[in-house]
């Protein structure tokens, strides 16, 4: 498996010296969020310095993160974040990355619609070389289990239709190690791995609960393991939402970071 970074794990630091930071420490590639390239754009900078620093640190970009809002609204509303959609994909296939992550509504908890606006984005995603990846986040109302997501990803009946998986969301769902037995290997774009608080229980935890891998209460080796098994042999990202880390200095936070990963994946 190739180890990569999630830049909400760095998430003060610069745009520019994350990506020299990451390189740096070791990690194959990057997960990059466009908000943080939107903003190095608008104060002067271009992407080609983006693009030339990752080929100069060497770095992959296995999705940037994140498309969302597809599921929220109708009519010139829905049309508007049709054409956002196209903006993004365009500048993450401009950064070199396969997939770009879908992110489902936060507050509506109908999701009958969704697999028909996955394959929205998916036909878009096809003519602006980049494939929008359905993500489930255990804290939202509407998509919050890996099962329902695979449902969602089968129910578009597109063959570029695929699943994020998240090692936090797996858990804090209470989805079940046959959830994740039951997707194809081919349906899987990739993995974030991190741990979960260790004093909280699961179905309560949110993003800023995750903690570094070994901290928390996740089995994570096992994980790994089933992962192995199905034969997966893509990237796995790092990604924490964690103020204790973003106050350390992230030369220390990549550094075990990449170690804890390394040794998971390589156990």
């Amino acid at each position: 498996m190739k180890i990569c970074l999630n830049t909400s794990t760095i998430k003060p630091v610069p745009l520019l010296e994350k990506i020299r930071l990451v390189g740096e420490t070791g990690y194959a590639g990057i997960e990059l969020w466009l908000n943080d390239v939107w903003e190095f754009v608008a104060r002067g900078g271009e992407v080609s310095e983006i693009s030339r620093a990752l080929d100069d640190h060497g770095l992959i970009v296995p999705s940037v993160i994140a498309m969302r809002q597809w599921g929220d609204f109708e009519g010139w509303e829905h049309q508007l974040v049709l054409d956002e959609a196209r903006r993004r994909f365009a500048l993450g296939a401009r950064l070199g990355a396969p997939f770009i992550v879908a992110t489902p509504p936060l507050e509506n908890p109908e999701t009958s619609h969704l697999a028909a606006r996955y394959k929205e984005l998916l036909e878009i995603g096809r003519e602006e070389g980049i494939k929008p990846t359905f993500e489930y986040i255990s804290f939202f109302k509407s998509v919050h289990t890996l099962k329902r997501a695979w449902e969602i990803v089968q129910e578009a009946d597109d063959p570029d239709a695929t699943l994020i998986l998240d090692a936090f969301h797996n858990w804090n769902s209470g989805s079940t190690a046959q959830d994740l037995i039951d997707i194809p290997l081919d349906r899987i774009s990739h993995y974030h791995i991190d741990d979960a608080d260790p004093d909280k229980p699961a179905l309560g935890q949110t993003d800023p609960d995750r903690v570094m891998p070994g901290d928390g209460q996740i089995d994570l080796a096992a994980e790994i393991k089933m992962l192995k098994q199905k034969g997966y042999q893509g990237t796995v990202s790092l990604e924490l939402f964690n103020q204790k880390w973003w106050n350390k200095d992230p030369r220390e936070t990549l550094k075990i970071g990449y170690e804890r990963v390394f040794g998971l994946v390589n156990q």
